[in-house]
């Protein structure tokens, strides 16, 4: 009785460990999405200042130097899956929202764990990388996959990018997004507010040009950052989910406790009850 008593002690001091990691995953996580969220703010706001730079200078240039038209030759999807475990079906849910376009599209895939995922089916990645530990690192995770996607334009491997991503929304969950990234929206560009021409110093063609990488750049920020943001938002779901299994088996484990210890505590009543028969009646055959 005493073993299986401290059985369950054991068992509780080890739940209450797991209780504590599963808390500090969930506040981690939730740090994680509070700083991607107010990020974004900037982000849009500079997406926002270089498409209106376009808007103004598309007037100087041909659109022919945006690429607009460029024969299509291939066409390229920018997944973005989660990172890091415990974070529910994540990844299968962004993979599975593109899954009959996988053969004929060139996969970038940002995100280890969804990239694993990719292994397993049999499905060829012709780039991919981590996501970062932290936002602040995706800027550069942004410039590498600009690189990557402008040198494949430029080469004419492909004429059409589009980025595939989590986005958690407020009271609705994570929902699975896709957005264009290139050719570029002109219509969806803001339109200059005044028809005075800027002052350059540069080409407009060429200006044009380091505008569109500028705008792709704050776009895959942009959807990194939802990416990111979503991953940890469905990480404390899940931390969520465990921590309320967690005060099950707890709760649980503690009513167990209490029964085997009143059990043990009954057994060594009886059993002093039953000495307690036994000399008084060996005390009183012995009077007799």
């Amino acid at each position: 009785m005493t073993e299986r008593l401290a059985d369950i002690s054991a068992r509780i001091g080890g739940i209450r460990q797991l209780g504590a990691v599963v808390n500090a995953m969930r506040g981690i996580a939730a740090a994680r999405a509070q700083q991607a969220r107010v990020q974004l703010a900037a982000v849009d706001s500079y997406a926002a200042t270089v498409a209106m730079a376009i808007g103004q200078v598309l007037d100087l240039a041909s659109a022919a130097h945006l690429g607009t038209e460029q024969p299509a030759t291939g066409r390229a999807l920018v997944l973005f899956c989660a990172e890091q475990g415990f974070a529910g079906a994540f990844s299968e849910r962004v993979i599975d929202a593109v899954g009959g376009e996988l053969d004929d599209a060139e996969l970038f895939v940002v995100g280890t764990r969804g990239r694993a995922i990719m292994t397993e089916r049999g499905m060829a990645i012709d780039w991919g990388a981590p996501m970062p530990a932290h936002s602040l690192g995706i800027p550069k995770l942004a410039d590498r996959i600009t690189e990557a996607l402008l040198l494949r334009v430029a080469s004419g491997e492909i004429g059409r990018l589009e980025a595939v991503f989590s986005e958690w929304r407020p009271g609705q969950g994570i929902h699975i997004e896709r957005r264009r990234l290139f050719p570029l929206d002109l219509p969806g560009l803001s339109a200059p507010t005044s028809r005075r021409q800027p002052l350059l110093n540069m080409v407009p063609e060429a200006l044009l040009i380091e505008l569109t990488a500028e705008y792709l750049h704050a776009q895959l920020c942009n959807t990194t950052l939802h990416a990111f943001a979503a991953e940890n938002e469905a990480r404390m779901e899940a931390m969520a989910a465990a921590r309320t299994q967690v005060e099950h088996q707890l709760a649980t484990l503690q009513a167990m406790e209490r029964i085997v210890r009143q059990e043990e505590i009954t057994a060594e009543i009886i059993e002093l009850a039953a000495g307690e028969t036994a000399s008084r009646s060996g005390k009183n055959r012995q009077l007799r």
